[in-house]
Protein backbone atom coordinates (compact mmCIF):
# COMPACT_ATOMS: atom_id res chain seq x y z
CA UNK A 1 0.00 0.00 0.00
CA UNK A 2 0.88 3.54 -1.12
CA UNK A 3 0.73 6.49 0.77
CA UNK A 4 0.80 9.88 -1.08
CA UNK A 5 0.04 13.27 -0.19
CA UNK A 6 -2.99 14.85 -2.25
CA UNK A 7 -4.63 18.58 -1.99
CA UNK A 8 -8.24 18.99 -0.94
CA UNK A 9 -10.02 22.22 -1.48
CA UNK A 10 -12.89 22.86 0.63
CA UNK A 11 -14.94 25.45 1.98
CA UNK A 12 -15.08 26.05 5.85
CA UNK A 13 -17.00 28.44 8.31
CA UNK A 14 -14.97 28.80 11.69
CA UNK A 15 -15.83 31.07 14.25
CA UNK A 16 -13.79 32.96 15.69
CA UNK A 17 -14.01 33.36 19.86
CA UNK A 18 -14.89 37.14 18.69
CA UNK A 19 -17.58 36.09 16.91
CA UNK A 20 -18.90 33.70 19.10
CA UNK A 21 -18.77 36.26 21.78
CA UNK A 22 -20.63 38.82 19.62
CA UNK A 23 -23.57 36.25 19.07
CA UNK A 24 -23.52 35.39 22.90
CA UNK A 25 -24.33 38.72 24.05
CA UNK A 26 -26.86 39.74 21.31
CA UNK A 27 -28.71 36.83 22.86
CA UNK A 28 -28.39 38.53 26.21
CA UNK A 29 -31.66 40.10 27.58
CA UNK A 30 -30.42 43.36 29.59
CA UNK A 31 -30.43 41.82 32.79
CA UNK A 32 -27.82 38.87 32.15
CA UNK A 33 -26.17 41.68 29.62
CA UNK A 34 -25.16 44.04 32.75
CA UNK A 35 -23.68 40.70 34.77
CA UNK A 36 -21.90 39.78 31.53
CA UNK A 37 -20.38 43.33 31.76
CA UNK A 38 -19.57 42.72 35.39
CA UNK A 39 -17.33 39.51 34.55
CA UNK A 40 -15.71 41.08 31.89
CA UNK A 41 -14.87 43.86 33.69
CA UNK A 42 -13.06 41.78 36.32
CA UNK A 43 -11.94 39.83 33.92
CA UNK A 44 -10.16 42.67 31.53
CA UNK A 45 -8.08 45.33 33.73
CA UNK A 46 -8.28 47.67 30.51
CA UNK A 47 -12.16 48.07 30.68
CA UNK A 48 -13.78 50.52 33.06
CA UNK A 49 -17.11 52.03 33.79
CA UNK A 50 -17.27 55.71 32.64
CA UNK A 51 -20.54 56.24 33.67
CA UNK A 52 -22.97 54.06 35.35
CA UNK A 53 -26.72 55.19 34.57
CA UNK A 54 -28.08 52.67 37.09
CA UNK A 55 -26.34 54.27 40.42
CA UNK A 56 -27.42 58.22 40.53
CA UNK A 57 -26.71 61.20 43.13
CA UNK A 58 -28.61 62.51 45.75
CA UNK A 59 -28.94 65.64 42.86
CA UNK A 60 -29.55 63.94 40.02
CA UNK A 61 -32.34 61.75 41.38
CA UNK A 62 -34.53 64.95 42.37
CA UNK A 63 -33.58 66.84 39.33
CA UNK A 64 -36.59 67.58 37.07
CA UNK A 65 -37.89 64.60 35.07
CA UNK A 66 -38.81 64.40 31.39
CA UNK A 67 -42.40 63.66 30.75
CA UNK A 68 -41.71 60.16 29.19
CA UNK A 69 -39.84 59.16 32.30
CA UNK A 70 -42.56 59.99 34.51
CA UNK A 71 -45.44 58.39 31.76
CA UNK A 72 -43.20 54.93 31.68
CA UNK A 73 -42.84 55.02 35.49
CA UNK A 74 -46.58 55.53 36.33
CA UNK A 75 -47.53 53.25 33.79
CA UNK A 76 -45.12 49.93 34.47
CA UNK A 77 -44.81 47.03 37.05
CA UNK A 78 -41.41 46.10 35.33
CA UNK A 79 -38.97 47.18 38.64
CA UNK A 80 -38.31 50.40 37.38
CA UNK A 81 -38.42 52.60 40.59
CA UNK A 82 -39.10 56.34 40.85
CA UNK A 83 -37.09 58.31 42.44
CA UNK A 84 -39.60 61.33 43.46
CA UNK A 85 -39.88 61.66 47.13
CA UNK A 86 -40.48 59.29 50.12
CA UNK A 87 -43.45 57.16 48.85
CA UNK A 88 -40.89 55.62 46.46
CA UNK A 89 -38.11 54.64 49.19
CA UNK A 90 -40.70 52.96 50.54
CA UNK A 91 -41.39 50.99 47.40
CA UNK A 92 -37.84 50.07 47.19
CA UNK A 93 -38.16 48.72 50.57
CA UNK A 94 -40.61 46.46 50.12
CA UNK A 95 -39.16 45.51 47.10
CA UNK A 96 -36.01 44.99 48.73
CA UNK A 97 -37.80 42.84 51.73
CA UNK A 98 -39.61 41.03 49.58
CA UNK A 99 -36.50 39.61 47.41
CA UNK A 100 -34.77 38.85 50.60
CA UNK A 101 -37.65 36.66 52.43
CA UNK A 102 -37.93 33.60 51.27
CA UNK A 103 -41.83 31.80 50.99
CA UNK A 104 -42.71 28.85 53.01
CA UNK A 105 -42.70 25.93 50.90
CA UNK A 106 -45.37 23.10 50.72
CA UNK A 107 -42.01 20.80 52.52
CA UNK A 108 -41.46 23.83 54.84
CA UNK A 109 -45.29 23.56 56.34
CA UNK A 110 -45.43 19.95 56.19
CA UNK A 111 -42.18 19.40 58.01
CA UNK A 112 -43.05 21.46 60.69
CA UNK A 113 -46.39 20.02 61.45
CA UNK A 114 -44.89 16.46 61.48
CA UNK A 115 -42.16 17.63 64.40
CA UNK A 116 -44.92 18.40 66.33
CA UNK A 117 -46.92 15.40 66.27
CA UNK A 118 -46.30 12.30 69.03
CA UNK A 119 -44.64 9.81 66.34
CA UNK A 120 -41.74 7.51 67.13
CA UNK A 121 -38.36 8.72 65.41
CA UNK A 122 -38.65 5.91 63.02
CA UNK A 123 -42.13 7.13 61.41
CA UNK A 124 -41.06 10.67 61.36
CA UNK A 125 -38.14 9.49 59.40
CA UNK A 126 -40.24 7.81 56.97
CA UNK A 127 -42.65 11.08 56.90
CA UNK A 128 -39.25 13.61 56.23
CA UNK A 129 -38.81 11.62 53.16
CA UNK A 130 -42.40 10.93 52.16
CA UNK A 131 -42.65 15.12 52.56
CA UNK A 132 -38.82 15.66 50.55
CA UNK A 133 -40.60 13.14 47.64
CA UNK A 134 -43.54 15.63 47.41
CA UNK A 135 -43.96 17.73 43.97
CA UNK A 136 -45.84 21.13 43.64
CA UNK A 137 -48.83 19.54 43.75
CA UNK A 138 -48.79 17.70 46.78
CA UNK A 139 -48.25 14.21 45.20
CA UNK A 140 -45.28 11.82 45.12
CA UNK A 141 -42.37 12.51 42.44
CA UNK A 142 -41.43 9.11 42.62
CA UNK A 143 -42.88 5.75 43.59
CA UNK A 144 -43.36 4.89 47.19
CA UNK A 145 -42.35 1.37 47.04
CA UNK A 146 -38.80 2.53 45.59
CA UNK A 147 -38.10 5.52 47.75
CA UNK A 148 -38.84 3.44 50.90
CA UNK A 149 -37.62 0.11 49.15
CA UNK A 150 -36.78 -2.53 52.36
CA UNK A 151 -39.12 -0.54 55.15
CA UNK A 152 -42.17 -2.10 56.71
CA UNK A 153 -45.00 -1.79 54.70
CA UNK A 154 -47.07 -1.24 57.83
CA UNK A 155 -44.74 1.67 58.73
CA UNK A 156 -44.51 2.90 55.37
CA UNK A 157 -48.63 3.33 55.53
CA UNK A 158 -48.62 4.98 58.91
CA UNK A 159 -46.21 7.40 57.84
CA UNK A 160 -48.43 8.55 55.02
CA UNK A 161 -51.85 8.47 56.88
CA UNK A 162 -50.08 11.02 59.35
CA UNK A 163 -48.79 13.23 56.23
CA UNK A 164 -52.20 13.24 54.92
CA UNK A 165 -54.19 14.50 57.70
CA UNK A 166 -51.47 17.50 58.05
CA UNK A 167 -52.28 20.69 56.45
CA UNK A 168 -53.07 21.31 53.81
CA UNK A 169 -55.10 18.05 53.97
CA UNK A 170 -54.56 15.45 50.95
CA UNK A 171 -51.19 15.72 49.98
CA UNK A 172 -48.64 12.67 50.27
CA UNK A 173 -51.09 10.42 47.16
CA UNK A 174 -50.48 9.35 44.29
CA UNK A 175 -52.75 11.92 41.75
CA UNK A 176 -56.17 14.34 42.26
CA UNK A 177 -58.38 11.75 42.41
CA UNK A 178 -56.69 9.94 45.80
CA UNK A 179 -56.14 13.48 47.30
CA UNK A 180 -59.79 14.06 46.77
CA UNK A 181 -60.54 10.40 48.52
CA UNK A 182 -58.12 11.42 51.45
CA UNK A 183 -59.97 14.82 51.85
CA UNK A 184 -63.65 13.17 51.77
CA UNK A 185 -62.17 10.63 54.28
CA UNK A 186 -61.45 13.48 57.07
CA UNK A 187 -64.75 14.96 56.20
CA UNK A 188 -66.51 15.08 59.76
CA UNK A 189 -70.18 15.21 57.73
CA UNK A 190 -69.22 13.71 54.27
CA UNK A 191 -72.30 13.12 52.43
CA UNK A 192 -73.16 9.46 50.89
CA UNK A 193 -72.13 8.65 47.94
CA UNK A 194 -69.58 11.34 47.72
CA UNK A 195 -66.46 9.02 47.19
CA UNK A 196 -68.71 7.27 44.51
CA UNK A 197 -69.39 10.19 42.10
CA UNK A 198 -65.35 11.20 41.87
CA UNK A 199 -65.70 8.62 38.50
CA UNK A 200 -68.36 10.76 37.74
CA UNK A 201 -66.65 14.02 37.74
CA UNK A 202 -66.82 14.83 34.05
CA UNK A 203 -70.16 14.69 33.53
CA UNK A 204 -70.94 16.30 36.56
CA UNK A 205 -69.40 19.21 35.66
CA UNK A 206 -71.26 19.38 32.55
CA UNK A 207 -74.17 19.21 34.81
CA UNK A 208 -75.71 15.53 33.60
CA UNK A 209 -76.97 15.02 37.47
CA UNK A 210 -79.95 13.12 36.70
CA UNK A 211 -77.79 10.17 34.27
CA UNK A 212 -74.89 10.07 37.14
CA UNK A 213 -77.87 10.46 39.82
CA UNK A 214 -79.35 7.02 37.83
CA UNK A 215 -76.31 5.18 37.34
CA UNK A 216 -75.79 5.02 41.68
CA UNK A 217 -79.60 5.33 42.74
CA UNK A 218 -79.74 8.39 43.90
CA UNK A 219 -81.75 11.85 43.20
CA UNK A 220 -80.63 14.66 41.20
CA UNK A 221 -81.09 17.09 44.31
CA UNK A 222 -78.64 14.61 46.07
CA UNK A 223 -75.87 14.57 43.32
CA UNK A 224 -76.08 18.63 43.03
CA UNK A 225 -75.72 18.69 46.49
CA UNK A 226 -72.73 16.10 46.73
CA UNK A 227 -71.22 17.89 43.15
CA UNK A 228 -70.95 21.52 45.12
CA UNK A 229 -69.17 19.64 48.05
CA UNK A 230 -67.08 18.16 45.68
CA UNK A 231 -66.16 21.56 44.15
CA UNK A 232 -65.70 23.04 47.92
CA UNK A 233 -61.79 20.59 47.88
CA UNK A 234 -58.74 20.92 46.85
CA UNK A 235 -57.79 18.75 43.70
CA UNK A 236 -54.07 19.98 43.93
CA UNK A 237 -53.37 20.92 47.62
CA UNK A 238 -49.61 21.65 47.39
CA UNK A 239 -50.28 24.60 44.67
CA UNK A 240 -51.72 27.15 48.01
CA UNK A 241 -47.83 27.03 48.55
CA UNK A 242 -46.29 27.58 45.08
CA UNK A 243 -44.55 30.61 44.94
CA UNK A 244 -44.34 30.77 41.08
CA UNK A 245 -40.82 32.69 42.12
CA UNK A 246 -42.01 36.47 40.41
CA UNK A 247 -39.78 36.97 37.61
CA UNK A 248 -38.82 40.89 37.34
CA UNK A 249 -38.77 41.82 33.93
CA UNK A 250 -37.00 44.80 32.94
CA UNK A 251 -37.67 46.00 29.37
CA UNK A 252 -34.79 46.49 27.04
CA UNK A 253 -36.37 48.80 24.63
CA UNK A 254 -39.86 51.73 25.39
CA UNK A 255 -42.10 52.95 22.87
CA UNK A 256 -44.46 55.75 23.29
CA UNK A 257 -46.13 58.51 21.47
CA UNK A 258 -44.85 61.64 21.13
CA UNK A 259 -46.81 64.76 19.05
CA UNK A 260 -48.47 62.11 17.01
CA UNK A 261 -45.47 59.64 15.99
CA UNK A 262 -43.47 57.20 17.74
CA UNK A 263 -40.52 57.33 19.79
CA UNK A 264 -38.47 54.01 20.17
CA UNK A 265 -35.62 54.57 23.07
CA UNK A 266 -33.07 51.40 24.37
CA UNK A 267 -33.13 51.53 28.07
CA UNK A 268 -29.68 52.77 28.61
CA UNK A 269 -30.22 53.41 32.07
CA UNK A 270 -29.24 49.48 32.86
CA UNK A 271 -26.07 49.07 31.06
CA UNK A 272 -22.80 51.04 31.97
CA UNK A 273 -20.79 53.24 29.56
CA UNK A 274 -17.58 51.61 29.56
CA UNK A 275 -14.22 52.84 27.63
CA UNK A 276 -10.69 51.83 27.82
CA UNK A 277 -8.23 52.88 30.85
CA UNK A 278 -6.46 55.79 29.80
CA UNK A 279 -2.88 53.82 31.59
CA UNK A 280 -3.59 50.83 29.09
CA UNK A 281 -4.17 53.02 26.37
CA UNK A 282 -0.96 55.28 26.92
CA UNK A 283 1.39 51.91 27.06
CA UNK A 284 -0.73 50.01 23.96
CA UNK A 285 0.60 53.56 21.73
CA UNK A 286 3.67 53.57 22.93
CA UNK A 287 6.13 52.54 20.04
CA UNK A 288 8.59 48.88 19.41
CA UNK A 289 11.55 49.66 21.79
CA UNK A 290 12.97 50.09 24.73
CA UNK A 291 13.67 47.05 27.66
CA UNK A 292 13.91 43.94 26.69
CA UNK A 293 11.79 43.42 29.65
CA UNK A 294 8.84 45.53 28.56
CA UNK A 295 7.71 43.10 25.48
CA UNK A 296 5.46 40.93 27.68
CA UNK A 297 3.87 43.39 29.47
CA UNK A 298 3.16 45.27 26.33
CA UNK A 299 1.82 42.31 24.59
CA UNK A 300 -0.18 41.98 27.68
CA UNK A 301 -1.62 45.37 27.70
CA UNK A 302 -2.39 45.17 24.00
CA UNK A 303 -3.97 42.04 23.85
CA UNK A 304 -6.19 43.42 26.75
CA UNK A 305 -7.06 46.42 24.90
CA UNK A 306 -8.04 44.64 21.87
CA UNK A 307 -10.39 42.59 23.52
CA UNK A 308 -12.15 45.44 25.51
CA UNK A 309 -12.31 46.89 21.76
CA UNK A 310 -14.05 44.10 20.48
CA UNK A 311 -16.13 43.60 24.09
CA UNK A 312 -17.43 47.46 23.37
CA UNK A 313 -18.04 46.79 19.74
CA UNK A 314 -20.33 43.64 20.35
CA UNK A 315 -22.35 45.66 23.04
CA UNK A 316 -22.81 48.76 20.10
CA UNK A 317 -23.77 46.17 17.97
CA UNK A 318 -26.33 44.51 19.78
CA UNK A 319 -27.82 47.30 20.64
CA UNK A 320 -27.98 48.90 16.96
CA UNK A 321 -29.25 45.36 15.96
CA UNK A 322 -32.23 45.78 18.79
CA UNK A 323 -33.14 49.01 18.01
CA UNK A 324 -33.03 47.97 14.34
CA UNK A 325 -35.48 44.99 14.88
CA UNK A 326 -37.56 47.27 16.99
CA UNK A 327 -38.23 49.66 14.57
CA UNK A 328 -39.47 46.64 12.26
CA UNK A 329 -42.04 45.95 14.32
CA UNK A 330 -43.47 49.27 14.94
CA UNK A 331 -43.91 50.03 11.68
CA UNK A 332 -45.05 45.92 10.71
CA UNK A 333 -47.18 46.54 13.74
CA UNK A 334 -48.49 49.74 14.01
CA UNK A 335 -51.94 49.07 14.31
CA UNK A 336 -51.25 47.54 17.67
CA UNK A 337 -49.45 50.47 19.25
CA UNK A 338 -52.25 52.70 18.04
CA UNK A 339 -55.56 50.73 18.82
CA UNK A 340 -54.68 47.48 21.34
CA UNK A 341 -53.57 43.37 21.37
CA UNK A 342 -56.41 42.37 19.41
CA UNK A 343 -54.91 44.46 16.38
CA UNK A 344 -52.26 42.37 16.22
CA UNK A 345 -51.06 41.19 12.72
CA UNK A 346 -49.21 38.26 11.65
CA UNK A 347 -45.65 38.88 11.24
CA UNK A 348 -42.67 36.44 10.67
CA UNK A 349 -39.08 36.63 11.13
CA UNK A 350 -38.71 36.68 7.66
CA UNK A 351 -40.63 39.42 7.18
CA UNK A 352 -38.10 41.39 9.65
CA UNK A 353 -35.32 39.80 8.15
CA UNK A 354 -36.30 40.73 4.42
CA UNK A 355 -36.95 44.19 5.57
CA UNK A 356 -33.24 44.55 7.48
CA UNK A 357 -31.44 42.51 5.02
CA UNK A 358 -30.02 40.33 7.83
CA UNK A 359 -30.71 36.59 8.16
CA UNK A 360 -33.11 35.09 10.47
CA UNK A 361 -31.17 33.66 13.45
CA UNK A 362 -29.96 37.22 14.01
CA UNK A 363 -33.29 38.78 14.02
CA UNK A 364 -33.86 35.47 16.53
CA UNK A 365 -31.32 36.31 18.40
CA UNK A 366 -31.83 39.84 18.88
CA UNK A 367 -35.93 39.41 19.84
CA UNK A 368 -35.18 36.26 22.28
CA UNK A 369 -35.97 37.15 26.08
CA UNK A 370 -36.04 40.91 25.27
CA UNK A 371 -38.60 42.44 26.26
CA UNK A 372 -40.61 46.17 25.41
CA UNK A 373 -42.58 48.20 27.08
CA UNK A 374 -45.87 50.12 25.13
CA UNK A 375 -48.58 51.89 26.13
CA UNK A 376 -50.72 48.94 26.19
CA UNK A 377 -47.95 46.91 28.45
CA UNK A 378 -44.68 45.02 28.20
CA UNK A 379 -44.33 42.37 25.77
CA UNK A 380 -42.14 39.98 24.99
CA UNK A 381 -40.53 41.06 21.86
CA UNK A 382 -41.38 37.59 20.58
CA UNK A 383 -44.81 38.11 20.86
CA UNK A 384 -45.00 40.49 17.98
CA UNK A 385 -44.12 37.16 16.07
CA UNK A 386 -47.48 35.49 15.30
CA UNK A 387 -48.64 33.31 12.58
CA UNK A 388 -52.11 34.27 10.81
CA UNK A 389 -55.45 31.73 11.75
CA UNK A 390 -54.64 30.03 8.50
CA UNK A 391 -51.27 29.02 9.74
CA UNK A 392 -49.54 30.38 6.59
CA UNK A 393 -47.68 33.51 8.10
CA UNK A 394 -47.95 36.89 7.59
CA UNK A 395 -48.89 35.80 3.83
CA UNK A 396 -52.05 33.87 5.43
CA UNK A 397 -55.18 35.69 6.62
CA UNK A 398 -55.04 39.43 8.07
CA UNK A 399 -55.51 38.42 11.65
CA UNK A 400 -52.94 36.84 13.84
CA UNK A 401 -53.83 34.18 15.82
CA UNK A 402 -52.90 36.36 19.64
CA UNK A 403 -55.47 39.15 17.76
CA UNK A 404 -58.17 36.28 17.16
CA UNK A 405 -57.39 35.69 21.02
CA UNK A 406 -57.92 38.83 22.22
CA UNK A 407 -61.02 39.59 20.49
CA UNK A 408 -62.37 35.79 21.97
CA UNK A 409 -61.21 37.42 25.63
CA UNK A 410 -63.53 40.48 25.20
CA UNK A 411 -66.17 38.63 23.78
CA UNK A 412 -66.26 36.39 27.09
CA UNK A 413 -65.56 39.47 29.45
CA UNK A 414 -68.75 41.23 27.71
CA UNK A 415 -71.24 38.27 27.14
CA UNK A 416 -74.66 39.03 28.59
CA UNK A 417 -75.35 35.00 28.65
CA UNK A 418 -72.73 32.91 28.52
CA UNK A 419 -71.96 31.69 25.12
CA UNK A 420 -70.69 28.06 23.84
CA UNK A 421 -67.73 27.47 21.45
CA UNK A 422 -70.01 27.00 18.48
CA UNK A 423 -71.38 30.73 19.31
CA UNK A 424 -68.15 32.47 19.40
CA UNK A 425 -67.08 30.54 16.21
CA UNK A 426 -70.35 31.98 14.52
CA UNK A 427 -69.95 35.50 15.98
CA UNK A 428 -66.21 35.50 14.38
CA UNK A 429 -67.50 34.54 11.50
CA UNK A 430 -70.18 36.74 10.93
CA UNK A 431 -66.42 39.61 12.02
CA UNK A 432 -65.02 37.98 8.70
CA UNK A 433 -62.56 35.73 11.23
CA UNK A 434 -63.86 32.16 10.23
CA UNK A 435 -62.56 29.14 12.75
CA UNK A 436 -63.79 26.01 13.66
CA UNK A 437 -65.26 25.40 17.21
CA UNK A 438 -62.42 23.08 18.00
CA UNK A 439 -60.29 25.90 17.74
CA UNK A 440 -62.31 28.37 19.92
CA UNK A 441 -61.89 26.30 22.11
CA UNK A 442 -57.98 25.72 22.42
CA UNK A 443 -57.94 29.62 22.23
CA UNK A 444 -59.84 29.72 24.82
CA UNK A 445 -57.90 27.10 27.19
CA UNK A 446 -54.95 28.97 26.38
CA UNK A 447 -56.60 32.06 27.32
CA UNK A 448 -57.16 29.81 30.57
CA UNK A 449 -61.13 30.94 30.60
CA UNK A 450 -62.93 28.21 31.38
CA UNK A 451 -66.12 26.86 29.50
CA UNK A 452 -69.72 28.22 29.14
CA UNK A 453 -71.21 25.85 31.73
CA UNK A 454 -68.19 26.66 34.48
CA UNK A 455 -68.66 30.61 33.91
Amino acid sequence: MQLRSSFIQEQRLKMNPQLYQSIRLMELPIIDLREKIGEEIERNPALEILKDPSTVSLDAAYSPRKEEDDYFEATSDSGFISRNGDTVSDERRKFIEGVLSRPETLQDHLLWQLRLEPADDKTRRIGELLIQNLDADGFHKEPVAALLKGEPPDRIRQAMELVQTLDPVGTCTADYNESLRVQIGLLPDAPAGMIEALAFLEPLERGKFGAVAKQLGRTSDEMERIFERIKELSPFPGRQFDSGVTRYVVPDVQVFRKEGGFVIRLNNEEIPVLGIHPFFMQISDKKKGGKTEDKPVRDFVRENVKEARWFIHAINLRNHTLLRVSRAVLEFQRAFFMKGPKYLAPLTLRDIAEELGIHETTVSRASNSKYMQTEWGIFEIRYFFTNSISGSGSAGSCYSKEGVKEIIRELIADEVRHFSDQEIAGILAKRGIPLARRTVAKYRNELELGSSYKR
